[in-house]
């Protein structure tokens, strides 16, 4: 028998492959179908199942893909109902795959079809449940994401039937393989542990160490984080079918001159910038938003922006097939292509582009003395919690888009975040929307504290 998990930090997604004898199962694949075609061709198997824990809100399954491209099967739990060919198991039923079992366990809660797969070993042994979003190492699966016309608390109460009758009463001693770690939106507070065991949940996990079903209600129900936008259009797509990701490919990574670029370059039309943000900031194309590669990229864009409106790219030389593949996990297939050479054609052919300033730590102090600029802080409520720069504006960069209206457009904004990374996304999101002075603070407060920890009130919150 053979386990691997395929973790995608972006995401925080975890799939995995599973194979015994000749034979292999792919759980909850990302779009791309490749890696686990190269495992499986790596080990001389045949991959028979392709199993999806539920319909996903948060990035495009590679099951119809990978499916059409190997003739193995997919597999949903009761309640699923797709628009493409899938079997659809019963409770308890078992799948063999080489010399071992995978058992389904239908878990609803997190939405009505959710099921997790109970490993049976060569020798019949309780190894291993791949709980996708029903359990998480710390958590659960919210329940708030788009199971029909089911309020939040209804699926809760199904949540905790779920966990008490199929996941509590697993021996102590099974590994727990969840579908997401730390980072997930499909949580409120995933560890970033890749693997528990369910000795371990029951000990430690706040819904698991519940046993009151209204208390486990509110607690899975409240201080949920913001459903992105893309989630609705996500769970669409996995539940009715996809154009295939290599149709996507061919069509996206579309080299464009800089002539044919500003054609195409239009107020409905985005362009999106994936540089490094201090790269970002030195140069770039007036009303460029900058959400950069090397972070969450993902999971920022498809908060941030809307996934059907048009997309030009600015990357790195090298980096295009790259940002075209991780927008697609998540359905941004609407890209017109990218700047061939990058930026720098750009600087050559034109002689105007934008800037953003930035201000390390240890310029903060004088710089606030001497300069009438107000704080914006787009980091999440726990970080906040913590610590924050005296006199800040708290709004995070996941409610930007909703609350900019509220702020003053005149103003001098002096943006931070803990690094840098998602303070210059709101910077140039600003920009973009028409606010005329925005600044970063280079290393977030993070640097602040270290050059200038008197402008910092700590521990707001017990």
């Amino acid at each position: 028998m053979y386990i691997q998990q395929i973790y995608t930090n972006c995401l925080a997604h975890a799939a995995y492959y599973i194979e015994s004898g000749n034979e292999a199962a792919v759980i909850d694949p990302l779009r791309d179908p490749e890696p686990y075609m190269k495992i499986a061709k790596e080990r001389g198997a045949v991959i028979k199942y392709v199993l999806e824990t539920h319909f996903h809100a948060d990035f495009v399954s590679g099951h119809i893909d990978l499916a059409n491209m190997t003739g193995a099967t997919i597999v949903f739990g009761p309640n699923a109902n797709p628009a493409y060919k899938a079997y659809i198991s019963e409770d308890g039923e078992k799948l063999t795959i080489g010399h071992i079992q995978l058992e389904v366990l239908h878990t609803p809660g997190h939405t009505v079809e959710s099921v997790c797969f109970l490993l049976h070993d060569e020798s019949g042994k309780l190894h291993s449940v791949f709980t996708g979003d029903t359990l998480f190492a710390g958590d659960v699966g919210r329940p708030d994401l788009l199971s029909g016309n089911l309020q939040k608390e209804e699926l809760a109460a199904m949540l905790f039937d779920s966990l008490q009758k199929k996941i509590k009463t697993l021996p102590d001693d099974v590994l727990v393989y969840p579908g997401h770690g730390a980072g997930s939106a499909c949580g409120k507070n995933i560890s970033a542990k890749s693997y528990s065991t369910i000795g371990e949940e029951k000990a430690s996990n706040y819904a698991l160490v519940i046993n009151d079903k209204e208390i486990f209600i509110d607690a899975v129900t409240s201080e949920l984080p913001v459903i992105p936008a893309y989630f609705f259009k996500d769970a669409h797509i996995n539940k009715s079918g996809y154009t295939s990701f290599g149709d996507v490919l061919s069509r996206s990574v579309n080299a464009l001159s800089v002539e044919e670029f500003t054609t195409i370059q239009t107020p409905e039309t985005i362009v999106l910038d994936t540089r490094d943000p201090m790269d970002f900031a030195a140069g770039f194309i007036d009303d460029s938003i900058n959400i950069g590669l090397n972070g969450d990229f993902a999971v920022w864009v498809g908060t941030l922006i809307d996934a059907d409106v048009p997309i030009l790219l600015v990357t790195d030389p090298g980096k295009e097939k790259e940002a075209v593949e991780r927008l697609a996990r998540i359905g941004f297939d609407n890209v017109k292509g990218y700047l061939q050479g990058g930026i720098h054609s750009w600087f050559a052919a034109h002689s105007h582009y934008d800037r953003i300033l930035t201000f390390a730590g240890n310029e903060c102090a004088p710089l606030l003395d001497t300069e009438d600029y107000y704080l914006l802080d787009v980091r999440n409520r726990r970080e906040v919690a913590k610590h924050r720069m005296t006199g800040s504006v708290h709004i995070p960069l996941n409610m930007l888009k909703a609350k900019c209206d509220t702020l003053d457009k005149n103003a001098k904004w002096l943006i931070y975040c803990a690094g840098g990374y998602r303070s210059m996304i709101a910077a140039s999101f600003l920009k973009a929307k028409g606010f005329h002075f925005v600044a970063s603070v280079e290393g977030g407060i993070n640097e602040v504290l270290h050059h200038a920890p008197e402008l910092v009130d700590m521990d707001l919150v017990d």
